[in-house]
């Protein structure tokens, strides 16, 4: 493996988080029921840590040379995260919610494991990062569906 492959994997992860971070606005605004003000705020908090997670890992990119994903056209064509449909239930958003997250962290240990290989400490710590939040969102998003 070399730094060209772990660029493409954060590159991709650039494009999953700006797609789920548009989609976790459509859940944010379209979710209906009896847990509206549950799932309302815990959307928001999601797409602002998306926000954080773009951010950083795109100015990750640079700093070692690399471009970053930056247009939605991009995301779409790289990104394994599927647009939301826009009919979904709360607990069908809450589970496809789960499903991305877990996608996200099987390329995130891909990540972990080439930055290892081609000895970029400072990258694989930043992937480990948030796969340690992704999981614990994962335990707690698993648990409001009664999993």
């Amino acid at each position: 493996m070399s730094k060209q492959d772990l660029f493409q994997i954060v590159n991709k992860q650039i494009a999953d988080w700006t797609v789920l971070y548009v989609k976790l606005h459509n859940f944010h605004w379209n979710v209906k029921g009896d847990q509206f003000f549950v799932l309302h705020e815990k959307f928001e908090e999601l797409y602002n840590e998306a926000a954080g997670y773009i951010d950083e890992l795109a100015e990750r990119l640079l700093a070692l040379g690399a471009k970053p994903v930056a247009t939605i056209r991009e995301s779409l064509e790289i990104s394994s995260i599927k647009e939301a449909e826009g009919v979904e239930t709360a607990e069908q958003m809450v589970q496809a919610v789960v499903d991305d997250f877990s996608a996200i962290i099987q390329d995130l240990d891909k990540g972990i494991k080439v930055a290892e290989e081609v000895n970029d400490e400072a990258t694989g710590d930043m992937l480990l990062d948030i796969k340690v939040n992704l999981e614990k969102h994962n335990w707690m998003l698993k648990s409001f569906l009664g999993k």
